[in-house]
């Protein structure tokens, strides 16, 4: 101080802390307010005067308070209706948004938007401060919106932008736990339903069932693996059964599952009694289907939550460095899948 005087010299004279003599000085608690107007008084006497107080440091262009608007964007192929994984998993964006006092602005991306590029309205507008896509889209469309410099993470897939974080279920290992089920309860043909380069999910959903295969020497057959939707992502009109089928089918989601259990009953087959079928997500279709599917239950709230986390780490500091974080999940046994049985075929 320009005058000598110091807090601590107060305390000495006071026979306090200079902790005291501080929240004293700025009327703040933990001390009674006699002790406050004895503190202030010798304070004055003794000619203490505080220093002006320093400007609060205002933040770096680049880095703005928790407030405004963030996008989540999807393609229109995922905009299902309420109930629906990508549903939950966009309400749950949403909800993480408003709890970081942020506007979550909601656009989907039609096919023709995204076979030709035109970018959402809400990127060209430059209305949002960050993304989060969920859900994936198609690699160059992916380029195009990595070109605006908009701060995104990728939400329930990754890609090569090794600079954007992504945010994923455990799908090589939780597939590799739900195959390695079916190999416990005695099954050795197991076939994969899911259309395997569509996605990063998918894939990875894939590598974990063969990887369960292999090391348990299971032989894998590529006629077992059978695809669900096209490239672009729209799910077939009906699925193609081999004339021999597997014991068991890993399938890469619960909507395909249900597909799957809907085609075999129809052929006069039984689940799990001649067929054991598992899907992905635990999402509602898995209880309304007759019987149960059992699944892999995706962590959706947490998921959120990380994405929702590191896209304001990202706003804060765009400097650094990216990953992917994957968020485990958990095998939730129902009805669909039992023991193998003996025999030497089931026909399609």
């Amino acid at each position: 101080m320009k005058n000598g005087i110091r807090m601590s010299d107060i305390a000495k004279e006071m026979g306090v802390s200079v902790v005291t003599v501080s929240n004293a000085l700025n009327d703040r608690g933990g001390v009674s307010e006699e002790m406050k107007q004895k503190i202030r008084a010798r304070a004055s006497e003794l000619g203490y005067r505080p220093s002006a107080p320093r400007s609060p440091r205002k933040p770096a262009a680049d880095v703005q308070q928790e407030s405004g608007s963030v996008g989540i964007l999807t393609s229109e192929r995922f905009a299902g209706p309420r109930g629906t994984f990508y549903w939950f998993l966009t309400a749950g964006v949403s909800k993480e948004l408003t709890q970081h006092n942020l506007y979550s602005v909601y656009e989907s991306v039609s096919a023709a938007d995204e076979q030709e590029g035109v970018l959402p309205r809400i990127v060209a507008d430059r209305q949002v401060r960050g993304l989060i896509i969920v859900g994936q889209l198609a690699r160059s469309y992916l380029d195009r919106l990595a070109a605006t410099h908009i701060p995104m993470i990728f939400l329930d897939f990754y890609d090569k932008h090794s600079e954007i974080d992504a945010v994923i279920s455990d799908n090589y290992y939780d597939s590799y736990l739900i195959t390695d089920r079916l190999v416990q309860l005695g099954h050795r043909d197991i076939g994969f339903i899911g259309t395997v380069t569509a996605t990063s999910s998918i894939h990875d959903r894939f590598l974990g069932y063969v990887r369960c295969l292999m090391e348990n020497g299971i032989p894998y057959h590529e006629e077992w693996t059978l695809p669900d939707r096209f490239a672009n992502g729209n799910l077939l009109p009906e699925l193609k059964y081999p004339g021999k089928l597997p014991t068991a089918f890993v399938c890469n989601c619960d909507e395909t599952a249900f597909r799957v259990i809907g085609d075999l009953q129809r052929m006069g087959l039984s689940v799990p009694e001649d067929i054991s079928v598992t899907g992905y997500d635990n999402y509602t279709v898995s209880d309304m289907c007759v019987p149960a599917i059992t699944t892999v239950e995706v962590d959706l709230t947490e998921m959120a939550h990380t994405a929702v986390s590191l896209l304001l780490a990202r706003l804060r500091d765009p400097l650094k460095p990216a990953a992917r974080h994957v968020i485990p999940g958990r095998v939730i046994i129902k009805q669909s899948m039992a023991e193998a049985k003996n025999r030497d075929e089931v026909s399609g």
